[in-house]
């Protein structure tokens, strides 16, 4: 142990109700969607584990803003887990879930370009100066603590000025999901090439365009959907616990955002009443671009067995991520969430059809008419008045 921990320069949160080894069981373990059985397959499920992307604090990062911190220690752990659930989306949807990291082996291009996206620059669309920026028009001060719903919102807003991954990203209001928005979000019309220098293939692929559609047909934008809960007062009420497994069988998974209080983690899976979780609250030192362009990505990918928790020690603020790549892929969500969700008499959320009358009207997300890019244009927090702050969900019923 001793050896592990003196491979990092700072501290290693660790709590008692942390377990680390896997036990010697038949039992299946659930990781984003996927399943592994644990006594014939355990290598396989550390393979599919470290494979996923793994956000940590950083230091010696250019200061935030200028004059602000130059590392996250101590308030950046749901920044990065909200990095980690976005860059899980990333993967899927320019890899496929069922692409694996292996150490030292050469990697794809998009894998090396969606690793850049969360660089700690301020250049990069999705770096800790962009969240922690975006984060002032959510009312939180830079170096601030964030809860799941302000990283969902601030994921919302930086995705406006990602023009490469093109995700649509959807965060629930109220408990409630609602198809008709969601659709009217995903569903676009496709970019006539001759409007935008490109050629037809490029307009198709950059739009995600499938194979056989209809030139003027609306394709299907991919999408992100995070959905913010309260699953009960002060701890996790243990009605909710079935339905929130079941939401990590589902291949759309991408797994949830909590913790405890102040201390944030990225749940990937679960074994029995067990969450596996990766933990960011180890700071690093700053890695940057290499002069070929390329990303030394070893201190991105958690080698070691992963942690877990009791399900019933979570703290009852979560939010979930689902990513559906095709407009089919959300109708399969559609009706798993139909048959293992609302069948509960307590439901965790709610998933209807049309846009509830007494909310305002709902307004995709564009992103603001301005003439620098996206890094330029929160690199000054008083430019951020153009977006509306979002109102924090509400505590379900218990």
């Amino acid at each position: 142990m001793e050896s592990v921990l003196s491979k990092y320069e700072n501290q290693i949160t660790i709590f008692a109700d942390y377990l680390e080894e896997f036990p010697d069981t038949d039992e299946l373990v659930w990781i984003l969607g996927k399943q592994h059985l644990l006594k014939t397959e355990k290598s396989k499920l550390l393979s599919d584990i470290s494979a996923r992307l793994w956000f940590t604090y950083r230091r010696k990062f250019s200061p935030i803003g200028g004059t602000g911190p130059s590392s996250d220690a101590g308030w950046g752990c749901m920044l990065r887990c909200g990095q980690m659930m976005l860059a899980q989306a990333l993967i899927c949807r320019h890899l496929g879930r069922d692409w694996n990291w292996e150490k030292q082996k050469e990697q794809p291009k998009e894998y090396q370009r969606i690793l850049q996206c969360f660089l700690d620059r301020k250049d990069c669309c999705y770096s800790i100066h962009q969240m922690a920026q975006m984060g002032v028009g959510e009312g939180k001060s830079i170096g601030e603590w964030f809860g799941p719903n302000t990283v969902a919102q601030v994921l919302k807003k930086l995705a406006l000025f990602d023009e490469w991954n093109s995700l649509a990203v959807y965060v629930s209001m109220d408990n409630t999901v609602v198809i008709e928005d969601i659709k009217k979000m995903c569903c676009v019309l496709p970019l006539r090439a001759d409007t935008v220098g490109e050629s037809p293939a490029d307009t198709l692929n950059a739009s995600n365009q499938s194979k056989g559609t209809p030139a003027g047909r609306p394709t299907w934008k991919p999408l992100l959907l995070i959905v913010p809960l309260r699953l009960g007062i002060n701890q996790i009420n243990p009605v909710y616990v079935d339905a929130f497994k079941e939401c990590f069988k589902m291949p759309q998974s991408l797994g949830a955002l909590g913790g405890k209080p102040n201390n944030a983690y990225y749940f990937i899976g679960f074994l029995g009443n067990e969450l596996i979780f990766l933990d960011p609250h180890t700071t690093q030192t700053f890695v940057d671009t290499e002069e070929n362009g390329t990303v030394d990505d070893q201190t991105f990918h958690c080698l070691q067995s992963p942690q877990r928790m009791n399900i019933l020690n979570l703290d009852p603020s979560v939010a979930l991520g689902f990513f559906c790549k095709e407009e089919k892929d959300f109708d399969s969500w559609c009706s798993l969430v139909q048959k293992e969700i609302l069948r509960e008499n307590l439901r965790m959320f709610e998933l209807v059809q049309k846009h509830p009358s007494h909310w305002p009207p709902f307004v995709p997300p564009a992103k603001p008419e301005v003439t620098t890019t996206g890094a330029e244009f929160i690199d000054s927090t008083e430019q951020l008045e153009e977006f509306d702050l979002e109102e924090d969900f509400e505590i379900l019923s218990v």
